[in-house]
């Protein structure tokens, strides 16, 4: 989670040197210099992470981490003002106690009462994953049948979906992609499989997630596969057809034959 703000008042004495103006040369008639503080949070905020980047025409030159405890240089012309900076000792006390002050209180706090409001809360919000299996063939001429699972409209991000083969996990033929936004909040992840299903072998999606208290399984069977199922209704209908043909014929051969009267002997004749 990534939350952008300016924390930038008490810096803009202390960080005046602007870029381009080294050796001398004039500061360039225009050119934008941009400031930005961001706020990463794992495990909600039992790991936080403060940067406050500076941007010299779209390009970060320097950085203060607050893993770091201090400002390091991402492009060269970065390398004095990171230099410069982290001689600061009250500066850099106060960036540390950004993460606190801003990341913690004035943003993830912030949010979280804010919104509980609202029908919805941001922050805190967990949304339960729909789990869905499709098989399909990219060769019909190749025995092997991809199996897709798909997990979507699920927050938070982090899920974790595991293909198993008869109870066991399967790791090989297994690919994953990547996490879409649905534009709601919630997000889409596909994984696939490749594999050469047998009758009888059971293939089973399981998906774990913060918003379950279990994960979901969803199973697919080779047997019980729509292809497998047109074909089965394709063979009951053609033997359907086909006694109804035989019963048709084996009716008008029984009527086209006519009865032969039996003659009497000669000798009672007479």
């Amino acid at each position: 989670m990534a939350l952008a703000g300016l924390p930038l008042v008490l810096l803009v004495g202390a960080l005046g040197r602007i870029p381009g103006s080294e050796g001398g040369k004039e500061t360039p008639a225009h050119f934008l210099y941009q400031g930005k503080g961001e706020c990463s949070f794992l495990n909600w905020t039992q790991r936080v992470r403060y940067l406050l980047r500076f941007f010299y025409n779209r390009q970060e030159f320097v950085r203060f981490d607050s893993d770091l405890g201090k400002f390091v240089a991402v492009m060269a012309f970065g390398e004095a003002d990171a230099d410069c900076w982290n001689k600061g000792e009250h500066l850099l006390q106060y960036l540390k106690a950004e993460v606190d002050r801003f990341c913690r209180r004035r943003n993830y706090e912030a949010l979280n009462f804010g919104a509980a409001k609202r029908e919805e809360r941001m922050v805190g919000r967990r949304t339960k994953p729909t789990v869905t299996i499709s098989p399909t063939k990219m060769d019909p001429a190749s025995p092997n049948t991809i199996l897709l699972c798909t997990a979507t409209g699920f927050y938070l991000l982090e899920i974790e979906i595991q293909w198993l083969k008869n109870g066991k996990l399967e790791e090989e033929g297994v690919a994953f992609g990547e996490e879409l936004q649905n534009g709601d909040w919630t997000y889409q992840l596909q994984v696939m499989l490749e594999t050469q299903p047998q009758r009888g072998d059971v293939y089973t999606c399981q998906v774990g997630h913060v918003s379950l208290e279990a994960p979901i399984t969803v199973q697919w069977e080779p047997h019980s596969s729509s292809s497998a199922k047109r074909k089965l209704w394709t063979g009951i209908m053609g033997a359907v057809i086909g006694a109804a043909f035989l019963a048709m014929g084996l009716f008008s051969h029984l009527k086209s034959k006519k009865a032969i009267p039996i003659q009497p002997p000669a000798a009672l004749m007479n």
